[in-house]
C-alpha cells in the first residue's frame, strides 16, 4: 500500500509517521508533492515529485497521473486550500481506488469560514467566544478580531483601545470581533473512520505557540474537552484526522475553530500512544480498529525544535517535475 502527502512542504514529522505506519502494517512506500524543491519533507519520502501551483484543471490531471503511477492508495491532503477541492474530487479519485482523507465539501465549507462556523456552533448548542455585531460592540478591552477566512496568527489580533480595533475594522476584509477570552487555549486531536464513528480524541494544551502552531504543549486528559468535542465531531459527521482548537473558559468549553485536516503538532498524539497514521492505514487496508478514546498518555510534554537538512543542487534537480 502505497500513500501520497500533497503540500508537504516541512511537515517531515508526518512523512515519517506515515513510513512508520506503513512498515508495521505490512510495507508500502510514502509519496510526497510539493510545488518547492527547497520543501524539507520532500526528501525524507521515499519517492517526490515538483507540482504545479495552484488548484487548476493541470494540478488535477497530475495529481490523478502520479496515483495511477505510484499505485497510490490513500491520499493525505494536508494545505488548507486544498481541501475544498480534495473533497469534490474525492468520488473521482475513488473511481482509480484512491482513498482521500477529507471531509464532505458542505463540511469544509463550514470549518473554512469563521462566521458559518460561530452560527453552526450556536445554532447546535456548543459555545463559542462571545461575538459581536459591529453597531453594538461594548468596548470592554481587550477584544479579539480575526479575519472571516484568516489562517493561523496572520489575521488575527487582540485589541486594547478603539483606535485599534477601528484600524483592525478597517484593514481586515472581512473582520470578526469577539470576546478577548483569558484561558488555556487547547488543540484536539480527533480522529474518525470513514463512517465517522470516533475512534481517538487528545486534548493537548498550547503552552508556547510560533506562527500559529504549537511548539510547547502537554497532553490532557480533561474528560469534558473530549466529550465536547466527539458531541462537535458528531454534529458535522467529520472523518478522519481532525485538528479542534478551543479554550477551557470556567470549566466550559468554547470552541475556535476546526481544521479537518492533521495539524502541525499532531506528533504529540501520536508520541502520547493515539498513533492514528496506523489507524488509517488499517482502515484503508480494511483491518480492524478499535476506538481508543482516551487511551493515550497524560501530561506528556512535546518541545518542538527546529532541524536542518542538507541537500546538493544535484540532488534538489533530481526531483522530478511531474508533467505527464
Amino acid at each position: 500500500m502505497n500513500v501520497l502527502i500533497t503540500s508537504v512542504s516541512r511537515k517531515v514529522s508526518l512523512v515519517k509517521a506515515f513510513s512508520r505506519a506503513l512498515s508495521e502494517e505490512g510495507g508500502g512506500k510514502v509519496i510526497a508533492i510539493d510545488a518547492s524543491p527547497k520543501s524539507a519533507a520532500l526528501y525524507f519520502a521515499d519517492k517526490a515529485y515538483i507540482v504545479p501551483a495552484g488548484l487548476g484543471e493541470n494540478f488535477r490531471d497530475i495529481v490523478q497521473n502520479i496515483c495511477v503511477k505510484n499505485e497510490i492508495k490513500l491520499l493525505i491532503p494536508t494545505r488548507d486550500e486544498e481541501l475544498p477541492f480534495f473533497a469534490r474530487e474525492r468520488e473521482r479519485l475513488k473511481d482509480i481506488g484512491v482513498c482521500v482523507m477529507v471531509s464532505d465539501p458542505t463540511v469544509i465549507k463550514i470549518c473554512q469560514d469563521k462566521r458559518r462556523f460561530i452560527e453552526f456552533c450556536l445554532k447546535h448548542g456548543f459555545s463559542v467566544p462571545k461575538t459581536y455585531r459591529e453597531t453594538d460592540i461594548v468596548f470592554d478591552f481587550p477584544l479579539f478580531v480575526k479575519d472571516r477566512f484568516g489562517k493561523g496568527s496572520k489575521s488575527a489580533f487582540r485589541v486594547n483601545s478603539k483606535p485599534e480595533l477601528d484600524y483592525f475594522l478597517n484593514r481586515l476584509k472581512d473582520p470578526i470581533v469577539q470576546e478577548y477570552v483569558e484561558a488555556p487555549e487547547y488543540t484536539v486531536d480527533l480522529f474518525a473512520d470513514f463512517a465517522g464513528n470516533i475512534l481517538s480524541v487528545v486534548p493537548r494544551q498550547r503552552l508556547s505557540i510560533f506562527g500559529g502552531e504549537s511548539f510547547i504543549g502537554r497532553t490532557c486528559k480533561n474528560w469534558d474537552i473530549i466529550n465536547e468535542s466527539m458531541r462537535l465531531a458528531k454534529a458535522l459527521n467529520l472523518i478522519g484526522h481532525n485538528t479542534i482548537q478551543c479554550f477551557l473558559h470556567n470549566g466550559q468549553v468554547k470552541f475556535i475553530e476546526v481544521n479537518p485536516r492533521y495539524g502541525g503538532a499532531a506528533n504529540l498524539g501520536f508520541a502520547a500512544g493515539a498513533f492514528t497514521p496506523r489507524m488509517l492505514v488499517r482502515l484503508v487496508l480494511g483491518r480492524e480498529v478499535k476506538p481508543c478514546v482516551g487511551d493515550f498518555k497524560d501530561n506528556l510534554y512535546m518541545l518542538r525544535y527546529t532541524d536542518d537538512i542538507f541537500v546538493d543542487e544535484d540532488k534538489m534537480k533530481q526531483i522530478a517535475h511531474f508533467i505527464e
